[in-house]
């Protein structure tokens, strides 16, 4: 009983729930994040949609069954090794859509719609735009921007204009990475998804690179279009405490270089360790 239990555990992926973390977006460029209502209302939407993209995840490894078993890495899933029963697998699946679906409707109609929206573009994305090359890219990034605002949503955050930019870009930087890694991997050998092959190397690294600069560019004119901090108050603070040649209303850029770091170690795991494929690893 505990093995298939934990073969399902793993056949979801739970790893990738780390992608659903971009539901707290919304919460935390708020400044909702110590709201207890408004923290765990989230909280409860990031544990639901992960029950509901794990059990997409399991939906997939079924429609593709053939294929992985030809994948260097994706040979080692449960389904595709033969660990987990296929029958299991389906009802499990099954059973994860319509119970995430409706604790989704019981939390939030917006949640409910943002999580309809999800399964039918993960729906139309595993039969048809998979395999269609640009196309397959933009709907791995429009996922990530469906998480984004379904936790925006369930709420009532405000998405400022830059950083739905900056979401865009960052979504496609990774979607645009996955995929050369897997280039890399499977180095040639595009048995396993047919769309690679219609990806010429060098116009991989193109996209890189473009989407790279995009990402923490449109990120920094988020932080200073952003709101000043207001610091008040006769307690004596670190701010206080600084010379003016510190003194700024915009602590939000000090962020930057953080975020220039995380775009510099992704491209790090694309190019040289060949692990852009799981950016949640």
């Amino acid at each position: 009983m505990v093995k298939p239990l934990f073969l399902l555990l793993k056949a979801g992926r739970p790893r990738q729930s780390l992608k659903n973390l971009s539901l707290f977006t919304g919460l935390i460029f708020s400044g909702w994040l110590f709201i207890p209502a408004k923290f765990w209302t989230t909280v409860a939407a990031f544990f639901i949609f992960s029950l509901l993209t794990g059990s997409v995840y399991l939906f997939n490894d079924l429609l593709d069954l053939e294929s992985d078993r030809k994948h260097p890495f994706k040979s080692k899933r449960p389904l595709a090794s033969g660990q987990l029963s296929v029958p299991l697998a389906i009802f499990t699946s099954l059973a994860g859509f319509f119970v995430s679906l409706y604790l989704g409707w019981a939390l939030s109609f917006f949640l409910f719609l943002g999580m309809i929206g999800y399964l039918g573009l993960q729906l139309i994305y595993s039969f048809w735009l998979k395999k269609q090359p640009i196309i397959d890219v933009i709907a791995i990034a429009f996922g990530f921007i469906i998480r984004v605002y379904s936790g925006a949503a369930v709420i009532g955050a405000h998405l400022n204009v830059w950083l739905l930019l900056c979401i865009i870009s960052f979504s496609l930087f990774l979607a645009i990475g996955k995929r050369r890694s897997e280039l890399t991997l499977l180095q040639g050998k595009n048995a396993s998804r047919q769309v690679l092959g219609r990806y010429p190397e060098k116009l991989l690294d193109v996209y890189t690179a473009m989407f790279a600069n995009t990402t923490w560019l449109t990120y920094a004119l988020f932080t200073f279009m952003f709101p000043a901090f207001v610091f008040s108050g006769k307690a004596l603070t670190l701010l206080s405490i600084l010379p003016s040649t510190f003194h700024s209303e915009k602590w939000l850029m000090a962020t930057i270089p953080l975020v220039i770091y995380g775009v510099m170690r992704y491209l790090h795991l694309i190019y040289e360790k060949n692990q852009g494929e799981s950016p949640a690893e």
